[in-house]
């Protein structure tokens, strides 16, 4: 069982991914182009990553791999205002049929001038409309300068990760 990261191109699913595993920063310029496959293991539990890129012509691969997966993990750029509302509609297209679906949203770049915060990512992606049965976090993070150490919003999204993963087992 995999955990799902998806997103659109140039959210940040790369660099997020990178930084989980090794909990230092590298920052990845280039798209992913196809699919990205991570495993991290932690006390707890081996946790097996697969990222698939965000261009629009991968898109159509994501809902063949959710009904394969523990959790999805979706990850936006808070700063991308104009491409928000398309990141909504996909978000809301793939879960509409899966009502249990563990989702971590990673509010990504908030580093950045301009960044939407978490209300209004929240707000902007319409979090509220995806139901009450689902378990689903939303929680900002940052891909700070290479070689550093993680921010604590990226320990805390893999600790919160890592438990859904024992959870949902």
């Amino acid at each position: 069982k995999q955990i799902l990261v998806l997103g659109l191109d140039g959210a940040g699913k790369t660099s997020i991914l990178h930084s989980l595993a090794t909990n230092h920063v590298k920052r990845s310029v280039a798209p992913t182009e196809g699919f990205n496959a991570i495993c991290i293991n932690t006390e707890e539990s081996q946790m097996e990553f697969l990222e698939i890129g965000g261009s629009e012509s991968l898109r159509s691969y994501w809902k063949m791999y959710l009904p394969k997966v523990l959790l999805l993990v979706y990850v936006v750029d808070s700063a991308d205002h104009a491409r928000l509302p398309m990141a909504k509609q996909l978000l809301h297209q793939l879960i509409q049929n899966n009502s249990t679906l563990p989702v971590v949203v990673l509010a990504n770049k908030q580093d950045l001038e301009g960044a939407y915060c978490i209300t209004d990512i929240h707000d902007a992606l319409a979090l509220s409309d995806i139901g009450d049965e689902r378990k689903m976090f939303l929680i900002g993070t940052h891909v700070a300068e290479d070689g550093s150490e993680i921010s604590s919003s990226m320990q805390d999204a893999k600790e919160l990760i890592g438990q859904l993963v024992l959870e949902t087992q």
